[in-house]
């Protein structure tokens, strides 16, 4: 089992907010934050039943480069993209971490701490859960308004650089 570590208090970063009328600007949002992303970061997604986590993580991937279709990794819990052949590329780790429910013993057995020094870990609702495994983590929220496709994404970095 891992080593977890008391995290001191949470420093954090400026809030930014910004509503996506549609999953393509979902996406475009997720290419943007990864222009801020390097490897080692760790990004925490939190957000209801299709509010666009998966869709953001799309563009979060095409955003770094890496290769192969990027879809909710649910069933198998983690699913591992390598880095594209572009210059810059950086291998992505996509996380589903709904079905531990917290259990901390099934979350070590993924061995996501090795994988955080080279690639990128974007772990959906990871909220409370995985925060331990970085110094400092992106925090993205994912908001939908039950009769609109309208979701609204805040966003900070947050702990210690």
């Amino acid at each position: 089992m891992a080593e977890h570590r008391e995290q001191a208090p949470e420093e954090q970063g400026e809030t930014e907010s910004r509503e996506l009328p549609t999953v393509a600007d979902t996406e475009a949002l997720g290419r943007e934050l990864a222009a801020e992303l390097r490897p080692g970061d760790l990004v925490v997604l939190d957000g209801p039943l299709g509010a666009g986590k998966t869709a953001l993580t799309r563009g979060i991937a095409a955003g770094l480069g890496v290769e192969g279709r990027v879809s909710s990794p649910t069933f198998i819990i983690a699913r591992q993209h390598r880095a594209g052949a572009a210059p810059g590329s950086i291998p992505l780790v996509h996380v589903d971490a709904y079905r531990l429910g917290g259990d901390l013993d099934e979350l070590d057995a993924l061995d996501l701490d090795a994988d955080l020094h080279e690639s990128v870990v974007v772990v959906e609702w990871g909220l409370g859960v995985v925060e331990h495994l970085a110094d400092r983590h992106l925090r993205v929220r994912l908001h939908r308004e039950a009769e609109s496709e309208t979701r609204t994404a805040t966003w900070e970095w947050v702990g210690r650089y």
